[in-house]
């Protein structure tokens, strides 16, 4: 028996059990689309504004933001709040020139009449969340803000928030992202795309249909009692924020969602950055997922918010089906080079449709929420997709050490506050290339060595599919090498 005859079984039924997963997170993604067009128009009023306003602590966690820490203090100085009502923490865990930035400002402020401390933290025990906690420690808030450096808040930011604060069972309220600098780059406009599907569809379509939704660890407001009441900030997971989220709507409290707020924010300009912040994300999610799915699914909560929780937790294990697929596409094309055509589009089809076209649609109805426009978006969808699967080797990594328990530190993404074509190249807060782009880099060879191959075997129908792959990986291979060539060269 010829040896592809004994590979075609185990090829073909690894390869579509990861394309039916796949293409079990695409319904869901329909889903989710079907619910945001179905509520999106439900709207909370808030009510007035108190007659007499809560303290307000806003707490603002830095580690090394000397490009951006000034922009921040002085966005939240001019946040509209009565003054003897407002306190302002500055969370300095730096150990470069931020702490004498940030200390500077806060002198300044502080001199101005305003309730502010900067707070310089030596051992960074339990990153940000140790921060925060540390923070509270010492607070005077029945509310509590959060913002990263590299938020820009609006002066009514409290104005509009707070009032959501009228009904006490409100524990949490966030306003929707926005992006300071979407047009940088083709990079910084995928991110805003990733971001806006996140925020526009997801959030919306699960805080208002009663679903868990998550404190995107800024831009947001919390009760400072309902922190207390789900068992504080803990630091077990890189994403601290999404861990007492669902801890606090597992205690009962209920959280608030306003789409129709945002507060801009600065997207990693650098491939290397944006790899850091997914891999923390992705690992952080998996992190939470073993710590609270357990106690979720055994709980009394109604079945839906069970089954969103565990597609929301879970969603980054999507990378380790990419991988699957990275191994085995090639393989599969050729083993299936002399089955009917009309066959494999009766197979394929329905799955690349769940899997792939979910992805499309997605993301151009988020795009279309979010600038009131779907202009131009439909020739980025592709690259989006690639870019998503060139992640899919940093990101599996992360998913691999959550579930294998691997314990890492809180690695911050760095932030430059560039303007119009200036490069990070000349910024300092370099993150070094590590192995995965050598792996990506080999990979990107080995897709155009395929497509090659693909063309010469007139498959056409695959070269689509294998330019998805290898455009991905070359794209964030070549990034990275070329963005750590720039630096080496400015440093």
């Amino acid at each position: 028996m010829q040896l592809d005859a004994w590979l075609r079984l185990p090829v073909l039924v690894l390869y579509f059990s990861a394309l039916v997963g796949l293409a079990g997170y695409g319904l869901h993604r329909w889903y989710l689309l079907w619910l945001y067009a179905r509520l999106k128009r439900e709207q909370l009023q808030p009510g007035p504004f108190p007659r007499q306003a809560p303290v307000l602590t806003v707490q603002l966690p830095v580690y090394n933001e000397m490009y951006v820490v000034e922009r921040l203090l002085q966005a939240v100085a001019a946040i509209d709040y009565p003054r003897d009502r407002l306190e302002i923490q500055v969370l300095d865990d730096s150990t470069d020139e931020t702490v004498d930035i940030a200390g500077k400002a806060v002198d300044r402020l502080r001199a101005e009449g305003f309730r502010i401390v900067h707070l310089h933290r030596t051992d960074r025990s339990g990153f940000k969340a140790g921060a925060l906690e540390a923070g509270l420690l010492v607070a005077e808030g029945e509310l509590v803000a959060v913002f990263d450096a590299d938020f820009v808040p609006r002066p009514d930011f409290a104005r509009r928030l707070v009032p959501y604060f009228n009904d006490p069972a409100v524990g949490m309220v966030q306003a929707r992202w926005g992006h300071l600098n979407r047009m940088f780059s083709a990079l910084t406009r995928v991110q805003a795309m990733f971001l806006d599907g996140h925020f526009v569809i997801e959030h919306t379509a699960r805080n208002r249909s009663g679903r868990f939704f998550n404190f995107n660890g800024t831009a947001g407001i919390w009760r400072r009692s309902c922190i207390a009441d789900a068992g504080g900030w803990q630091h077990d997971t890189l994403t601290e924020d999404l861990d007492l989220s669902y801890r606090a709507q597992m205690k009962g409290w209920r959280f608030v969602y306003i789409p129709g707020y945002v507060v801009p924010a600065e997207l990693p300009v650098e491939m290397t950055a944006f790899k850091s912040q997914q891999h923390r994300w992705a690992k952080g999610s998996i992190q939470t997922a073993r710590k609270l799915l357990p106690s979720i699914l055994r709980s009394r909560l109604p079945f839906k918010v069970k089954l969103e929780a565990v597609f929301h937790l879970t969603a980054n294990v999507g990378y380790l089906l990419v991988l699957v697929l990275v191994a085995l596409v090639v393989p599969s094309i050729w083993l299936r080079s002399d089955i009917s055509p009309w066959l494999l589009i009766l197979v394929d089809l329905p799955l690349f449709f769940l899997s792939t076209v979910s992805i499309g649609m997605f993301y151009v109805q988020a795009h279309r929420e979010a600038l009131g426009s779907c202009r131009g978006v439909l020739r980025w969808i592709p690259f989006l997709m690639a870019v998503g699967i060139g992640l899919s080797i940093n990101n599996a990594r992360a998913v691999l050490e959550a579930l294998r328990g691997q314990v890492s530190g809180f690695r911050r993404t760095p932030k430059y506050n560039l303007a119009g074509d200036e490069s990070a190249a000349t910024r300092r807060y370099r993150i070094r290339i590590n192995r995965d782009t050598w792996i990506e880099l080999a990979l990107a060879g080995y897709f155009s060595a395929a497509i090659a191959g693909a063309l010469a075997s007139e498959l056409w129908a695959a070269v689509p599919f294998l330019l998805l792959f290898g455009t991905g990986y070359a794209y964030t291979a070549g990034s990275t090498l070329i963005q750590s060539y720039r630096s080496r060269q400015n440093a």
